[in-house]
């Protein structure tokens, strides 16, 4: 797997993590599912930028999302 890859699915299980937050603060309870995976994005996304010796801008994260989409779909 290659850094953007990493990068993309880190991103997007952390994504995916803020809902359960915001639903798990609101019923007075333990985010515990949302915990673990935002620990596992930002793994992933530390991967991602330990991979790549020069890191990663903001400005490429919007390239190496197509970059991924690009070369799965092709």
């Amino acid at each position: 797997m290659n850094a953007d890859l990493f990068l993309v699915i880190g991103l997007i299980v952390c994504g995916l993590a803020i809902p359960s937050i915001v639903s798990s603060f609101i019923d007075r309870r333990t985010p515990r599912i949302a915990s673990i995976m935002v620990m596992i994005g930002g793994g992933m996304i530390m991967i991602a930028i330990l991979q790549k010796p020069s890191g990663y801008s903001f400005q490429e994260i919007p390239q190496a999302f197509a970059r991924v989409i690009g070369k799965y779909i092709n």
